[in-house]
């Protein structure tokens, strides 16, 4: 099989294309005829060895795929023609991922792929616009409902930030959204928001322990000091979903807003979420996102190009969401 393999030794950690023998596809019970694969964040941290998210040497990279069940056991469930996709769990980290054009993983890692949804559009949602319904589930729970105030959405350009917005317009919020590229400003309008601001506003150091409540909630992908402005500004009893740590992994704030406004923060894992959490991912994103604006936040490159792509995302330089074509 054809595939991206990220290689370890003296000289350093590099991702190249190669050729794989179907017998080092690694173990499992279903065998994945690979059509579509993406890049993203953590992607482009094991691809470029930004950071040690890989566990073992060599492997195939790609943290998602989409494809076709083409052997499988009779316990797994799954059947030869099955269109499923996979997120997070081991791939590229211990176990082989996505960007090959085959896979084999445990059953208990598949998704079934709403029926609504073809193996690319399944890949232009990917990790982060999992991660996003996720995260629009986890506010929904704590009560961040339309009537309750605007929703701010961090890294708004990203992966992550456009499908949280389109998701959350189209259930009724108001939708604020925070991004350095404010060339993406129209973009960010189409997909929902009706206000977008300049992060330098959330990323500067927070100026006191409390801000005006603005939000009711907040989906934030930035952390570090973003995330502190953010939580400092929700109104009463909102709460934010942090599913990211793109300006760095410390908090530099304090507690104030948690025991003077009851503001939740809410941790959101996309890697082992069980598959119930999956699964109210994938139907709110059949129900409500547009597939419109998917294809408009969605590029398609060949394999050849996901080394690129994964630097480029790394220096916040991709719009939206990346699928690889593994077969081009």
């Amino acid at each position: 099989m054809r595939a991206l393999q990220i290689t370890k030794d003296e000289a350093g950690q590099r991702a190249s294309l190669t050729e794989i023998p179907d017998d080092d596809l690694g173990e499992g019970d279903v065998t994945i005829a690979v059509d579509y694969s993406t890049v993203n964040f953590k992607d482009g941290l094991g691809i470029t060895g930004a950071a040690p998210v890989v566990e073992r040497f060599p492997i195939v990279a790609g943290i998602d795929l989409a494809g076709v069940v083409v052997e499988a056991t009779a316990e797994s469930g799954f059947a030869p023609g099955d269109q499923v996709v996979v997120n997070g769990w081991g791939l590229a980290v211990n176990h082989n991922g996505g960007l090959a054009t085959r896979a084999r993983v445990p059953a208990s890692w598949v998704t079934r792929i709403p029926e609504r949804f073809t193996t690319w559009e399944a890949m232009a949602i990917g990790t982060a616009g999992y991660t996003a319904a996720l995260s629009v589930v986890a506010l929904r729970r704590h009560d961040v409902l339309p009537d309750r105030g605007p929703v701010m959405v961090t890294g708004a350009a990203g992966g992550v930030g456009s499908v949280a917005i389109a998701l959350l317009s189209a259930l009724g919020h108001e939708v604020h959204a925070s991004t350095g590229r404010r060339s993406e400003d129209a973009y960010l309008l189409r997909l929902g928001a009706s206000k977008v601001t300049d992060r330098k506003e959330l990323s500067e150091p927070a100026r006191g322990l409390l801000g005006a409540e603005q939000w009711a909630g907040a989906v934030d992908t930035v952390g570090s000091r973003t995330l502190v402005n953010v939580l400092r500004q929700i109104r009463y009893g909102g709460a934010v979903a942090n599913c990211g740590l793109a300006q760095g992994f410390d908090l530099p704030g304090s507690v104030i807003p948690f025991i003077q406004r009851s503001v939740t923060l809410i941790g959101i894992d996309s890697v082992l979420a069980p598959a119930p959490s999956r699964n109210e991912a994938w139907e709110l994103l059949a129900a409500h996102l547009d597939g419109g604006l998917l294809k408009e936040m969605t590029t398609t490159v060949p394999l050849d190009q996901a080394v690129e792509v994964a630097q480029r995302v790394l220096e916040g330089a991709v719009r939206g969401r990346t699928v690889v074509d593994v077969n081009a």
